[in-house]
């Protein structure tokens, strides 16, 4: 299973962050393509992106200003394939591109994903008091992952503070 590209630049408005990419991403070469992934949906209902775009449109994010990357490149069956040592290499790596491109904010879609990046076991959903990398601003999201049992309208809610913590920062 290949690993599939990042879709980053400098000074973007929000990296989205997941564990790793599934293996119907790596298939398909785009992030969250598994159908029973919500991403999608979430990002349309809560506001952050103007219509549902499909999977295959992931690099068109870049245009309103947001990015995606994973924590581990490599593809999965499910998070818990993932070993210590790809969780330590990928940190570094996450931390070296967030230093690099700079985003307001990076969003970890997945409490998982965040307690493995920060080494935080105890953390609340939204924006974090304290960023592992200065100037950005750390956010955690539920993961949208068909398992998670958090009812729909709580996780929209969640991301629904994204485009508000936007707004505030270009006030």
């Amino acid at each position: 299973m290949e690993p599939i590209a990042d879709h980053l630049r400098k000074n973007l408005d929000v990296i989205f962050v997941g564990f790793n990419p599934s293996i119907r991403s790596s298939e398909t070469g785009h992030h969250y393509a598994n159908p029973n992934n919500r991403f999608w949906r979430i990002l349309f209902e809560s506001g952050i992106t103007p219509r549902k775009y499909e999977t295959t449109e992931d690099y068109k994010l870049l245009e309103l200003g947001y990015g995606m990357t994973n924590i581990v490149a490599r593809p999965t069956k499910a998070a818990d394939e993932i070993t210590k040592e790809e969780y330590l290499q990928g940190k570094q790596e996450l931390k070296q591109k967030i230093e690099t491109y700079h985003p307001k904010i990076v969003c970890f879609v997945g409490k998982g994903v965040y307690q493995q990046y920060s080494g935080k076991k105890e953390l609340p959903w939204g924006r974090q008091e304290e960023s592992v990398v200065s100037g950005t601003i750390d956010f955690v999201a539920p993961s949208s992952s068909g398992l998670v049992r958090m009812k729909m309208d709580e996780v929209v809610g969640i991301y629904k503070e994204i485009p508000a913590l936007l707004e505030k920062l270009k006030e």
